[in-house]
């Protein structure tokens, strides 16, 4: 037993991480971990790929969890955006394939993931964010080779080919991150502009349980103004400044209790996309969980 829980606990946050990949959610990769070691605890034979046979659990797991996220996220209010997850600045710097890890649990990314079925969604997190090789991913899924290769495919010409420019320097993320927030609460809109790409687009997630935006809002002029318009509206809140999801992002509280966390996309020096989530339910904790 002892050594079946040794296992099950090196692996925990390669299989966390592959769930809250899937399904955007950490408590639903919570739970998948759980129904995960059930199914570890009762095996009783040898294992002779502990790695392969619990990412295989996980990943059907979260396929199958995918159907019923689906039929929530259709009578969702407004844009539905992951849960938010704090992360270190340093986030992959002892890990194998860093970037791909750290990528892939970008919002815009996993905004992304939402767009493909469960089967390139799984085949695309195996493979690019954990670098499985295409045969035990067929074997996982129960697929050809050949079919898993081109789902793979698939699955990564069409994130490749949406997923925006990220700025790589910490120190202008902190920089851009401080000056947009002085600006947006400053009631600045020339200063919100200068920070913000022309093209940048901002979503929203109160899920229907707060204020926010339903659609998207796209450009730097109305972006500038909804920022500046909603500042008296929200009151005087606490700011902290946070890396969630592997960006620079802003925590807001009032009294203790989150507001809302906003997540920017910043490349070339300027904000690119703008990420708000306010929905309680998703950041009443704000968790921070290992998910290499």
């Amino acid at each position: 037993m002892t050594d079946r829980l040794g296992v099950f606990e090196e692996h925990r946050p390669m299989l966390l991480g592959i769930a809250y990949r899937m399904l955007g959610s950490v408590a639903d990769a919570e739970d998948i971990v759980q129904d995960a070691w059930l199914r570890w605890n009762e095996v009783t034979g040898p294992v002779g790929d502990p790695r392969a046979y619990l990412a295989r659990t996980v990943t059907n797991l979260s396929i199958n969890r995918l159907g019923s996220a689906a039929v929530r996220r259709e009578s969702y209010v407004g844009s539905w955006l992951p849960e938010p997850l704090l992360t270190s600045p340093d986030i992959a710097e002892d890990v194998a394939a860093a970037e791909s890890l750290a990528d892939s649990l970008s919002m815009a990314v996993l905004v992304l993931l939402e767009s493909l079925s469960p089967l390139e969604r799984a085949v695309f997190v195996l493979r690019e964010a954990f670098g499985f090789s295409y045969p035990d991913i067929a074997e996982a899924l129960e697929r050809s080779e050949a079919a898993v290769r081109q789902v793979g495919h698939r699955a990564r010409a069409h994130v490749h080919a949406r997923r925006p420019r990220f700025e790589a320097s910490e120190e202008v993320g902190k920089r851009v991150t401080a000056r947009f927030v002085a600006a947006s609460m400053g009631g600045d809109i020339n200063a919100v502009m200068e920070l913000l790409a022309p093209d940048v687009t901002m979503w929203s997630d109160g899920g229907g349980k707060v204020r926010a935006a339903l659609r998207p809002i796209s450009g730097a002029d109305k972006i500038a103004r909804f920022l500046v318009s909603v500042r008296d509206v929200v009151g005087r809140l606490d700011v902290r400044y946070e890396h969630v999801n592997g960006s620079p992002a802003v925590v807001m509280s009032r009294e203790g209790v989150p507001d809302s966390v906003t997540v920017l996309d910043i490349a070339d020096g300027r904000i690119t996309a703008i990420w708000l989530i306010r929905n309680p339910d998703k950041i009443r904790g704000l968790p921070q969980v290992d998910l290499v």
